[in-house]
Parts: C-alpha cells; structure tokens; sequence
C-alpha cells in the first residue's frame, strides 16, 4: 500500500513539473471595458512592480490583466503583444500582471507570448465605439529591464515636445500611456497628426528599486538594456503600416534619436 502511494506522489510531482505553460486574460469576450487607472478600490490591480501611475494625454483606456501559470522559474521578460506591439511582460510572484492600453475602433488583438516564443494565448475582439478614433501614429516604448525607467519624447512638426513632464500637446497629441512602474509600456499617439518632421528618442532616465528612483549606476537588472520601439502608422486599418527598433542602453542618462520620419 505504501509503495503504491508512494508511486502515486512520484506521478503527481512528475505531471506538475511538466505542466504546460497556460495563460488566461481576465475580461468579457467582446473586450476590456475601460475602468480608470486612478480608481482607488479595496482589491488595487497588480501590475509589476506596482500599480500604473496615470500621467498620460487621453483618458479611455483599458486595463489588459491576466495570469501565467506552469512558467514558475522560468526566465523573464515573456511578451505582450497588442496589435503586433510586442511589449516586455513580467508578472509578480504568482504570475499576475496588469498593463494599460488605448485600444482604438476596429478590430484588436492581445496575444500572450512565453520568453521562447510560445503562444500562450490570444484574444481577437471587434472594438465598435467609434468614438475611439485609430491612432494614424503611434509609438510604442517597451524594454527588458524592470529596476530601470526609459522615457519616450516626441517633438511634432510644430515644434512641440511630448515627454513625461509635459505628456499632453495641444496639437491633439500627447503621452496616453507614460508607464513609471518598470517596464513599460510608454506609448505616444496622435489620431490627426501635421504633416511634417517627427523625431523619436528614448532617454535612459534611471533606475527603480522598491525605496523609488535612484541615479545610481549598476543599480539596474541588465548591464545593457534592450529597448524595442514600434512606429505604427493607420493602426488597425487596411493602410497600417509598421517599422520596429531594437536598440541598447548601457548608461543613466542615454539619450537616442530612435527615428526621423515625415508624415
């Protein structure tokens, strides 16, 4: 009886060391509803390290949130990828995570994707409040390092400049999510851009530990950090086209012209 027991354990603790990865995205079918990243309520969402701090131009957006099961000492960052974003994704001890996005009309996709490219799982839902009008531009900021803080700016053919602190231009564009919590998302939109010169840089700002920001050199996860851009024109419509960026960051201060484009 013992033995058979015994067996028995082995068999269990064998099937749930080979478990499957799985995911699952919290939300009704037809999409993530939009509930404010300033809504103080008794269950806070969890996001990595800590809730999102809302500091951005546009205010209907959604919380995507979920949970990755069976990747327990598995490397991270897996990836998010929203609309062919992909987006560094880390989750705390049991697997959680929240990020924001600004979904637009039409149709949406969120897929999530293990660190050796597995799909994990994928949502496809038809966003039909036109009052969400498509981004024409967007430009989307994620990186591989979640004890450093990487900021996005964006100087419009007007001459304006959106950055964390002055995230909203009264040209119609503006920061809609400044991620200040890890890695990212950081993401720049514009439904009406000017026609003109852009110029895309990513600032290597400093660096997060659970006492806050600090300026101190190798206080970060990564000796170099891996930043991934995504320049998106006409999203979500037959036009949409893509360019993506993958750049290195090694010291505070960092400051790359990512790209230069006319609209």
């Amino acid at each position: 009886m013992r033995s058979l027991l015994s067996l028995l354990c082995l068999t269990l603790l064998a099937s749930a060391a080979t478990a499957e990865p799985s995911a699952s995205l919290d939300g009704p079918t037809a999409g993530w509803r939009y509930s404010g990243l300033l809504d103080r309520t008794e269950n806070p969402r969890v996001a990595y390290p800590t809730p999102p701090i809302d500091r951005g131009a546009q205010r209907n957006r959604s919380m995507i949130e979920g949970k990755l099961q069976g990747l327990e000492g598995v490397r991270q960052p897996q990836r998010l990828v929203v609309n062919g974003n992909p987006l560094p994704l880390y989750t705390d001890a049991e697997g959680r995570f929240a990020r924001p996005y600004n979904f637009g009309a039409g149709s949406n996709s969120v897929e999530l994707v293990s660190a050796d490219g597995q799909s994990l799982k994928r949502v496809q839902f038809y966003e039909a409040n036109t009052l969400k009008t498509p981004a024409r531009v967007r430009v989307a900021l994620g990186w591989d390092d979640p004890k450093a803080e990487l900021d996005l700016h964006v100087i419009t053919p007007d001459g304006q400049h959106a950055f964390w602190a002055s995230p909203v231009m009264s040209n119609g564009g503006g920061l809609d999510v400044d991620s200040v919590d890890g890695p990212g998302p950081e993401m720049f939109t514009m439904t009406a851009p000017l026609h003109g010169t852009y110029l895309v840089y990513v600032n290597y700002w400093g660096n997060l530990s659970s006492q806050g920001y600090n300026f101190q050199a190798g206080s970060n996860q990564n000796e170099v950090i891996t930043a991934q851009i995504s320049l998106v024109f006409n999203e979500n419509t037959p036009n949409e086209k893509r360019e993506t960026f993958v750049v290195p960051l090694r010291g505070i201060g960092d400051l790359q012209l990512i790209k230069s484009f006319n609209y």
